[in-house]
């Protein structure tokens, strides 16, 4: 059956308490050299995983070359898990306006806004979940803006053989250099692909040095220059990309990331139990280990253990380097 197996993963953070370890976190990690050689790894590189969120950029790629046309702002929008905040929910409207649709034509699965204050808002508003605050709301407005830009079927877009999703399908195949071993269905409802960890991280790197054309520096472009669009307040992604210039990444759910700068250096990881709080850090480690100059990012993003309400603990990432 393919799918991640235990062996494939290496011990890869450790959380302390009181300067004890607690926990242990396992995961997979490829960092590439700016020539795209790999400079170093942990567990298996080869591992085959879904990126889940973190194959938007090349989702969003396969609609640029569609001929979705977009200011960046709002493209960065179609490329982002975002946060449901007030800004994202009118720049989504805006694409879908922009093509004669509504918010009624969204089809991804109704939530509330990821970001907390904007959530507790809603439902204190009572207002329902649905799919516009959803943090994929973005990307299906891009997809539909796609869909009637080419006469495309705007009701079953997110069928594995519209011509949009085979579109993405190609564009996957091109960046990771290898045919998806299998799709399933992401918790917003797309297509969701499962692709080597190491063609994952060379995808990134395509759209960061410009391999990927036109069309992919539009993404770069998109992603690197408005990162509030692709998270929001309080999320890793945007403040991560806010303070290392020449870089863009995206967070999947699982514990995903991958990230790569203008000059080819590029990470992919996947934390092995799915749980979030060690990826920035693990990231941020792997970065550094490339040369990549992280000084400039908040320690506010780090994960925080407390006791009685205090700090007296963390994460710290392990089995980074050569």
């Amino acid at each position: 059956m393919t799918g991640v197996r235990a062996e494939q993963f290496a011990p890869i953070a450790v959380v302390s308490r009181n300067d004890v370890d607690e926990s242990i976190h396992f995961g997979a990690l490829v960092a590439l050299n700016a020539d795209g050689s790999v400079a170093f790894s942990v567990g298996d590189p080869n591992i085959t995983i879904f990126p889940r969120s973190a194959t938007k950029p090349f989702q969003a790629l396969a609609m640029v070359r569609a001929g979705l046309s977009l200011p960046l702002e709002q493209l960065a929008l179609v490329c982002s898990s975002h946060n449901g905040e007030a800004v994202h929910q009118k720049t989504a409207l805006t694409i879908l306006a922009g093509a004669g649709l509504s918010e009624n034509d969204l089809v991804n699965t109704p939530g509330h806004p990821w970001h907390a204050p904007s959530a507790r808002e809603a439902i204190r508003l009572g207002q329902p979940k649905s799919s516009l605050p959803m943090d994929c709301s973005g990307k299906h407005a891009g997809m539909l803006a796609t869909c009637a830009l080419n006469g495309w079927d705007v009701n079953s877009y997110l069928d594995q053989e519209h011509p949009l999703q085979r579109a993405i399908t190609e564009v996957i195949t091109e960046l990771t250099g290898a045919a998806p071993v299998a799709i399933g269905t992401d918790g917003c409802g797309a297509p969701a692909h499962v692709v080597n960890l190491t063609g994952l991280a060379r995808a990134a790197r395509a759209i960061a040095v410009g391999e990927a054309g036109d069309s992919g520096n539009q993404i770069f472009n998109a992603m690197s220059q408005y990162p509030y669009m692709v998270g929001g307040d309080t999320r890793d992604v945007t403040e991560i990309v806010s303070a290392i210039p020449g870089l863009f990444a995206k967070d999947g759910a699982e514990s995903v990331y991958i990230a790569a700068m203008n000059d080819g250096r590029a990470v992919a990881l996947k934390i092995s139990d799915g749980s979030r709080r060690a990826a920035p850090t693990v990231l941020l480690a792997a970065l550094r280990q490339l040369g990549v100059d992280t000084s400039g990012v908040s320690t506010d993003i780090a994960e925080v253990v407390y006791g009685h309400g205090k700090p007296v603990g963390g994460v710290r990432a392990i089995g980074i380097g050569a």
